[in-house]
């Protein structure tokens, strides 16, 4: 344990001063940085969680699979996708718009935020282990509520069924989003850690705790926590029923399991779904399913297509469920058969838009 705590020490310190330090040097940030030491402990936990995802929760899936496929290519992006959030977009995010902006507010003390958990309750700040603990219910509630949204307003919806499109759904499936997708999320969620007091290295435990979570939900796996632990935590099998393809005889079926890691939100809200079989994951919608043949860049662009053919519309303001038609216009699965739509997996005609058309939003 003492070498694995040395090694550990030396690392961070290389890490710190060889690349994290001459990097924000070069970016002219480095004075809104506190401590280069705390990047370079970020990306030693994220290589950290990449080796867990790769190494214990892949091993599990040829072990124990839900679903068994003869070919993983399909899956290949998903990593990559991984790799770009977690050594990338995410630590990026945290320490030069995060960092700075908490500087700004407050200095990211614990206690600055507008409604600071540890100002509101003193006795936090002597138990840090709480405290966080109770960041992260806040955490996981702001991210239930993100999630209801992304689902039940269609612009949103058309930018986060890029997430849902993976036929294939495996470890790697978690950080599979749009960027303006995960965007959208991160103000969100930062908005609301600014507004409580946590600091950008809390954050990034947060974030990259709950990450790993989310890469065991999203695994190919047959495992349950039992009738009682998976009422308190989120497992495979209930988050893959969230990833279900529409039942077109029990169509609103797939609109359950929005928590990410507590189903208490779920369970609260109307939302949890427990004892169904698993079932194929993806998405029925022809426009969305195409993803799958698609490379990163070209499912960036294309969903932007998809997304910016909703938030110009009314019916992409108009919550409910929606397909796509060939022009990118969201329409109301009441004006379709959804189980013709299902069957041909031929992409609904533009003239197929009673409601929206492709009209401008005054």
């Amino acid at each position: 344990m003492h070498e694995f705590v040395s090694f550990w020490g030396v690392a961070e310190s290389w890490i710190a001063s060889c690349v994290v330090a001459p990097a924000l040097a070069s970016l002219h940030v480095a004075p809104t940085i506190d401590s280069p030491d705390e990047i370079a402990q970020y990306f030693l936990i994220t290589a950290v969680q990449v080796m867990i995802v790769a190494f214990v929760f892949r091993p599990m899936e040829s072990l124990w699979p839900v679903e068994t496929w003869s070919d993983r290519r399909i899956t290949a992006i998903d990593r990559s996708y991984t790799l770009i959030k977690l050594f990338g977009v995410l630590p990026l995010f945290t320490y030069l718009v995060l960092s700075p902006l908490t500087s700004l507010f407050g200095g990211g003390n614990g206690a600055a935020g507008v409604f600071s958990v540890q100002g509101w309750v003193p006795w936090f700040g002597h138990h840090p282990v709480l405290l966080f603990l109770a960041y992260y219910a806040i955490y996981d509630f702001v991210y239930y509520v993100v999630h209801r949204l992304q689902h039940s307003i269609p612009w949103w919806w058309a930018l986060h069924s890029l997430h849902h499109s993976q036929r294939r759904l495996s470890c790697w499936s978690n950080d599979r989003d749009h960027y303006l997708d995960d965007l959208l999320e991160a103000l969100i969620v930062a908005a609301v850690s600014l507004l409580i007091g946590v600091s950008p290295t809390d954050y990034a435990l947060l974030v990259l705790s709950g990450e790993l979570l989310q890469n065991l939900d999203h695994a190919n796996v047959r495992l349950r926590f039992g009738p009682v632990l998976e009422k308190l935590l989120v497992d495979p099998l209930y988050h893959r029923l969230h990833h279900m393809r529409v039942d077109t005889d029990r169509p609103r079926l797939h609109a359950c399991n929005y928590a990410f890691i507590f189903p208490l939100w779920d369970i609260l809200f109307g939302t949890a779904l427990f004892g169904e079989p698993a079932r194929p994951t993806g998405v029925g919608d022809p426009m969305v399913d195409a993803d799958n043949g698609r490379g990163i860049v070209a499912q960036q662009l294309l969903t932007l297509r998809r997304f910016w053919g909703a938030f110009r519309c009314r019916a992409g303001w108009t919550p409910g469920d929606v397909a796509f038609n060939e022009n990118y216009v969201p329409v109301p699965v009441a004006d379709f058969d959804l189980r013709q739509l299902e069957s041909s997996q031929i992409p609904l005609a533009a003239t197929q838009s009673p409601v929206c058309g492709a009209e401008p939003t005054q």
